[in-house]
């Protein structure tokens, strides 16, 4: 499961303002077979990330999700805003574990709009956090978006 609100298809730098909230992305309960599929398609075969026992060994409290995973939700979350081919740079800063169960919700403010070279951009903070507030990720964005007369 994974909800946002609707987002109009096709924004454009005219239709942005500073200050406007992003449409927040909810996602489902992490699950230990989603970071068993994520560790075969990033790569990443620490087993933190799918042994029960190895969490427990190290003082986690158990399984933690891969931060990048978080990140990609965040990601998701921008994509669906401003369009995979807008987004021109994007980066975050890990604050905390994410466990097994926890809901992520990801979130983001525009801060910024501007013009270079006739193109329009808009820069804005982003972050994820869990059911009960926690900060997971940080981080800013830039996109540029499509002129409306353009």
């Amino acid at each position: 499961m994974t909800t946002h609100a609707n987002i109009p298809a096709g924004r454009y730098f005219e239709d942005v303002e500073v200050g406007e909230e992003i449409p927040q992305l909810v996602k489902a309960p992490v699950k230990q077979q989603q970071l068993v599929r994520y560790s075969g398609a990033s790569g990443d075969f620490n087993p933190l990330h799918t042994d029960p026992k190895v969490g427990e060994e190290i003082g986690t409290g158990g399984i933690i999700a891969h931060g990048m995973l978080i990140m990609g939700f965040v990601g998701q979350m921008l994509s669906d805003y401003v369009g995979p081919a807008s987004l021109r740079k994007f980066g975050v800063r890990f604050k905390g574990m994410t466990h097994l169960d926890d809901v992520i919700t990801c979130s983001g403010t525009i801060t910024e709009k501007y013009e270079t070279d006739g193109n329009g951009y808009i820069a804005g903070k982003v972050q994820a956090k869990d059911q009960n507030g926690d900060l997971k990720v940080a981080g800013t964005f830039t996109a540029m978006l499509p002129h409306r007369n353009a």
